[in-house]
């Protein structure tokens, strides 16, 4: 796996996500559709990838039973990073891309409202942007995360469904791995996925040449 600090530094800061690049980024979510967020996935075809970005002698906490709720978010909250920012539901555009979060709102975090909702079981899916024409944007420092840190989403129920973090990877574009970025790594987990853009940036085809992609699971729960 590239080094993420590095890739950061280099993907183009200054220059906007453009919408080929979110085309790329969620081709996989358009092809696998439901079926990548269904608890019927038994796992991703290349193993057990929560083990992959992490190191040997880190013990994580249990998963914690999903929710039986399925309330939409309403704030994403990264200690580590410093984020709390809004969250707004999202769809799938025509040319089969899920939506990116407002170009002139890049402190928010968008949510796919066809798929399942953080905390219950499956896999939620974010996105949000990297950078701006003048400016980092909210998952700009995405890639810096480790495996075991803490993210937490605030629902519409009041209900704080908090995640552990179990892997981070940086996924080339080409020949994405829509099972390991959508799929469900256990079965039967609540799980989350914060993805964004990253790699560097290609000034022919105008798009970053990767895609960061968080990986975390439901470890318990607050008010």
């Amino acid at each position: 796996m590239p080094d993420q600090d590095q890739d950061q530094e280099h993907s183009a800061p200054g220059r906007l996500v453009t919408g080929i690049a979110w085309a790329v980024l969620l081709l996989g979510l358009w092809l696998w559709g439901r079926e990548a967020t269904d608890n019927g996935i038994s796992g991703p075809a290349t193993g057990d990838m929560a083990a992959a970005g992490r190191p040997p002698d880190l013990s994580l906490p249990p998963a914690h039973t999903p929710l039986g709720d399925a309330a939409p978010p309403r704030r994403l909250d990264i200690p580590g990073l410093g984020v709390r920012a809004p969250v707004v539901g999202r769809g799938l555009d025509a040319a089969g891309a899920l939506e990116p979060p407002p170009f002139d709102r890049p402190g928010t975090v968008g949510w796919w409202t066809a798929g399942t909702a953080p905390g219950t079981a499956g896999t939620a899916l974010m996105v949000g942007h990297v950078d701006t024409e003048t400016r980092p944007a909210v998952f700009y420092r995405l890639s810096t995360l480790k495996p075991g840190e803490t993210i937490r989403v605030l629902r519409t129920d009041s209900e704080v469904a908090e995640f552990t973090v179990d892997d981070v990877a940086v996924l080339p574009r080409e020949g994405f791995d829509a099972r390991r970025a959508y799929g469900q790594h256990r079965p039967g987990r609540a799980e989350l996925r914060l993805i964004t853009c990253g790699g560097t940036y290609d000034r022919v085809s105008d798009s970053y040449t990767a895609n960061v992609v968080v990986s975390a699971y439901l470890t318990g729960t607050g008010s």
